[in-house]
Parts: C-alpha cells; sequence; structure tokens
C-alpha cells in the first residue's frame, strides 16, 4: 500500500443532511497506482461543504458551507486530518463554489441563491482575512422577460493565466472577466454574452488561452478566445453526441491530460460525453458520450490517464482508464462507495 502524501490523496466535497445529503463533512480518499480509490475517512466534520479549493503552497483547503452561507478554511493535520483554521466568514444564499488564486493572495466564493461574487483577502498563512463584494450582475437579456427579472446566479470562478479572474452567472447567462486590486477586491473588466436560457454553469482554460464553458440549462458547450485581452464567443454546439433529454443537466467540464480532449458531465442522463478539441482549441466536437457509472454525475476529475466520477446520488465514485490516442474510456476500473459527493479535488 503507498503511503499518504500529497500528491496522492483528493478532498471530497460533499453534502450533509442540511443539504438533503448523507455525509458528515470534508471526506479524504487515496488515489492508488492502478487506479483505485481507497476510502481513509472524513478529513473534519463540516456542514454541506460542497465545493473546495486547495492553497497553492499552504496545507490549507477552503470550503462553500452552502446552506450556511459561509466560507471556512481548514489546515491539514497529519495524514489526511483537516482542521478548522480560523472562523468562517459570512457569504452569499446558496454559496457553491470556492477557487484560489494561483499566487495565493486571495480566494472568491460564487453564490448561486443571491448571485453575488466575493473576495476573501489572506494573510501570508492561508487565512482568511477581508470580505470583498464585487459589483452585482445586470441582466443582458432583461428585454426578453419583462415583468419578471430573472434572479442572478453566480455559479463558478476560473483564475486565467493572465491574472484576470472569469466567473459564470448562470441566471444571466453571462461570463464575467475581472481584475483584482489589492484592497478593492474585483474590479469589473468586461463580459461575454451567451445566449439566453443557456445558463453557463462550469469552465476550463485550455492550452491555447481560450476558456470552455459548459451550461447547465441547454447542455451545449461554449468557446470564447481572447483577443487584444478581450474575450469574444466563437464557438457554441451541443456537449453531447446523441443530443440531451428532459430534465438533463449539464454539471463539470474539464480537460484530458493533453489537452486534446474535454470531459462534459449530464445529470439526469447520467452520462460523461467525450469531446475532440479542435481547430487549433476554437471548436469541441462530441465524439461519444459513456455512462457515468452511477447517479447524479455532479463532478468529475482526471488525473493522468484516469478520470474519476463523483455522484451525488448514488453515493459513489466510478474510475476508468482513459485510452491515450482516442480519448475515450474503458468500462469501469474501479467503484468507491462513499456518502454524498460533489466535489473532487487534488490534495496537491
Amino acid at each position: 500500500m503507498t503511503t499518504g502524501t500529497a500528491s496522492n490523496i483528493l478532498w471530497i466535497g460533499t453534502y450533509t443532511p442540511d443539504g438533503g445529503g448523507r455525509a458528515k463533512g470534508i471526506g479524504a480518499v487515496r488515489e492508488h497506482r492502478d487506479g483505485s480509490l481507497e476510502w481513509l475517512g472524513t478529513a473534519v466534520e463540516a456542514q454541506s461543504p460542497s465545493f473546495l479549493a486547495v492553497h497553492p503552497t499552504l496545507p490549507v483547503v477552503y470550503a462553500a458551507a452552502e446552506q450556511r452561507k459561509k466560507v471556512q478554511a481548514y489546515r491539514r493535520r497529519g495524514e489526511f486530518a483537516l482542521e478548522p483554521y480560523g472562523t468562517p466568514e459570512p457569504a452569499g444564499e446558496a454559496t457553491c463554489h470556492v477557487a484560489v488564486d494561483p499566487r495565493g493572495r486571495f480566494v472568491t466564493a460564487a453564490c448561486w441563491g443571491d448571485g453575488q461574487v466575493l473576495l476573501y483577502g489572506l494573510d501570508d498563512d492561508g487565512g482568511l482575512t477581508g470580505r470583498f463584494p464585487a459589483v452585482p450582475s445586470v441582466d443582458p437579456h432583461a428585454s426578453l422577460s419583462p415583468g419578471s427579472p430573472r434572479q442572478s446566479r453566480a455559479h463558478a470562478s476560473l483564475m486565467l493565466r493572465d491574472g484576470r479572474v472569469m466567473t459564470t452567472d448562470l441566471g444571466h447567462d453571462t461570463l464575467r472577466i475581472w481584475n483584482y486590486e489589492p484592497g478593492a477586491g474585483l474590479v469589473a473588466d468586461h463580459e461575454v454574452v451567451l445566449p439566453y436560457g443557456s445558463g453557463p454553469r462550469h469552465m476550463v482554460e485550455h492550452p491555447s488561452g481560450n476558456v470552455f464553458i459548459v451550461s447547465e440549462y441547454s447542455v451545449e458547450v461554449f468557446v470564447v478566445r481572447p483577443e487584444a485581452g478581450t474575450y469574444e464567443l466563437v464557438f457554441r454546439g451541443p456537449a453531447t453526441a446523441g443530443g440531451s433529454k428532459e430534465g438533463d443537466s449539464a454539471a463539470e467540464i474539464c480537460l484530458g491530460p493533453q489537452g486534446d480532449f474535454a470531459y462534459a458531465g449530464v445529470r439526469g442522463s447520467n452520462l460523461i460525453s467525450v469531446l475532440e478539441v479542435a481547430a487549433g482549441g476554437t471548436e469541441l466536437i462530441p465524439l461519444k458520450d459513456f455512462d457515468s457509472g452511477g447517479d447524479w454525475p455532479r463532478h468529475h476529475l482526471v488525473r493522468g490517464n484516469r478520470l474519476h466520477v463523483a455522484h451525488e446520488r448514488s453515493d459513489n465514485i466510478a474510475t476508468f482508464e482513459l485510452a491515450p490516442v482516442t480519448g475515450l474510456p474503458g468500462p469501469v476500473l474501479h467503484n468507491l462507495g462513499t456518502p454524498s459527493p460533489t466535489a473532487l479535488v487534488s490534495a496537491g
């Protein structure tokens, strides 16, 4: 059995009973060389830590306490245990996502319930300090729903390589790009408006510098490309090879190890779609859909040539081996039972 190191430990975000789940807090698993996952236990008891982020250089983990409208820092203790680090910071309604600046200067939080985008400063030890709310979103499609304003629903943050931050607003169908200013937080740079009703959810930055987005409502993928510092929409297409069905909602998108393929998860139909990255990173072409290995694939993670898929409702993480040339998965390599997993994050 391998020894526990940061590189082969994964933290598991979860729902606890306050969020309708069955977990006790942040979970910890060990990834073995054969791709199998070993349940280590609950790293720390916490209330619905539905999304997690890890400090780039320090043994500190940040969690969105979704039902409690809080963000909490945790410090690693021993092989896999975590302990609260500082007091929880207030956030917004349904705080569903956190992300950490690659230079360790701040944490961002996205709040699905009320649309808030928040920034928290970090001290030299990774502790949460000041809280800075960003300017609220304004619906660019407001004229399409007169008399019934749509709720802003911030859903995720992406730290861009050029130092800016991109956030999705699922309710207003927008991507918002921000600059970080110490002492002020996030200052708006520009926005990219996506089609009405698409619902952009999660994003990933390709080595080309383009950003791939998966939309929860329309189950599509989009590509935006930076032109002289301003992102523009260059591609829109289906997220799956077989089309979406009634009740489907897309969840996560991530890249394969070489950046040649992307993987999009769809809840309802419970599948992962393999998409080819084409035309120099400006197109995403669905190749094949495959069964995700459980019910409600909330999040997934590629580690080397392995794909781990967390299923919120069937309480399991399914692991697949990916073929290097085709990007396609084989049969389920390993299946780990774990309660209500909602996010998979490498410990380092």
